[in-house]
């Protein structure tokens, strides 16, 4: 559906895309001022600063909220609409772009991207929901995953050097060093508990994660279900071998990786965190879910008839 869009809450992250999302941002905010849209640009010190400036803002009167940035920026909007009806726009400008290439936004080109915001095309999409013991909730757009990439993200984060994705890469290589199978107990929808011996399970509301490792390829993001993946081989070499097909999505045929669907998974297996959209949401047990039609993005729209 077609929204009016005059005013725009503008959201960025500066420290994303190594520093490029200022850049674009700024690119963006011309844009919008080109197009007459009235900006209110917000920038956030730190993450629970920025939560707070974005709540004062959709306490105000605002057509859309927009966020110039990577997925973790993106993370920390849809905590805050979340089964609401303000639409959420990007300006692509992060190092993995996943909910941008789930939704066919441009990416490398903030007037582009400021252009689909301005057209006001809104479609409605399911969201990922992480429900916590403790009662509070966090909300994901793409994947949620846990087991290896959880544990290799653990590591990241205790390590200081060096930076970039060099850090992931060695953090990566100590992991699999130390590869091993981990007890899950799952328990899909209302079926039983099914106890399960697995090196990662991955909890798809989109299809990739990592920027663009289709890691549950057949996933909807508008089916209200949740695609898993789980991986059952706990051997180095099957792993090595099998990363590459991600970017395929080719794995999900191999012997050592199966797939199920459900619209509420919960998700069990001591010491173990879990991770969505690339950051750490806590410790297992959840419940993870998809709820259906929890939000509404600004996206290009599906033909030339629907544009304004």
């Amino acid at each position: 559906m077609n929204r009016e869009i005059h005013r725009i809450t503008l959201l960025t992250n500066p420290a994303a895309g190594h520093g490029n999302a200022r850049h674009a941002a700024e690119r963006a905010l011309a844009q919008f001022q080109r197009r007459g849209i009235d900006v209110a640009h917000l920038v956030g010190a730190d993450p629970a600063h920025a939560r707070r400036l974005l709540d004062d803002a959709l306490a105000d009167d605002t057509d859309a909220v927009v966020v110039a940035g990577g997925d973790g920026v993106i993370s920390l909007a849809l905590q805050a609409l979340a089964g609401g009806d303000v639409p959420l726009g990007i300006i692509p400008a992060g190092t993995g772009n996943d909910h941008a290439r789930e939704y066919g936004l441009p990416t490398g080109d903030p007037e582009a991207a400021a252009d689909v915001v301005a057209q006001g095309w809104a479609d409605t999409v399911d969201l990922g929901r992480v429900a916590h013991d403790d009662g509070s909730v966090t909300w994901f757009g793409t994947v949620m995953a846990a087991g290896f990439d959880s544990l290799v993200s653990d590591r990241v984060n205790r390590m200081r050097w060096p930076h970039g994705r060099m850090r992931y890469n060695l953090a990566m290589v100590a992991e699999i060093s130390q590869l091993r199978l981990l007890p899950f107990r799952l328990t899909f929808d209302d079926d039983d508990p099914v106890d399960v011996a697995l090196t990662l399970a991955a909890f798809g509301n989109t299809r990739s994660y990592g920027g663009g490792m289709l890691i549950c390829p057949g996933a909807d993001h508008a089916d209200g279900l949740l695609d898993v993946t789980m991986v059952h081989s706990g051997s180095r070499t099957k792993l090595i071998r099998l990363f590459p097909t991600v970017f395929k999505g080719t794995h999900v045929d191999l012997d050592e990786v199966s797939t199920r669907r459900a619209a509420s998974v919960r998700v069990e297996c001591p010491g173990i965190n879990a991770y969505a959209d690339g950051d750490y949401v806590g410790p297992l047990p959840v419940t993870v879910s998809a709820e259906p039609a929890a939000l509404a993005i600004l996206r290009p729209a599906p033909n030339p008839a629907a544009q304004p």
